[in-house]
């Protein structure tokens, strides 16, 4: 019953956050706007891995095949695009 709670609100912040990114966007322009966005979801999710004691930060090197980090690469494609 929780995961319905949490998909809600997932669907919810979402949606607010559409709203937010544009009217960034309308001032900003794309680009600084999307750096805005991934550099402050960075700074969150930073403080919360600090926080929470989850895996080293080293276990990325880990990632079997390598092209599988590329998925920072690809959101700048789907923004570019």
């Amino acid at each position: 019953m929780s995961g319905f709670f949490i998909a809600l609100l997932s669907g919810a912040l979402m949606s607010v956050q559409g709203v937010f990114n544009t009217q960034v966007t309308k001032t900003t322009g794309m680009w600084v706007s999307n750096a805005w966005v991934q550099l402050s979801a960075f700074a969150i999710c930073l403080v919360m891995w600090l926080i929470m004691g989850r895996d080293s930060i080293a276990t990325i090197g880990e990632v079997q095949p390598k092209y599988m980090l590329l998925g920072g690469v690809i959101g700048a494609g789907i923004t570019w695009t």
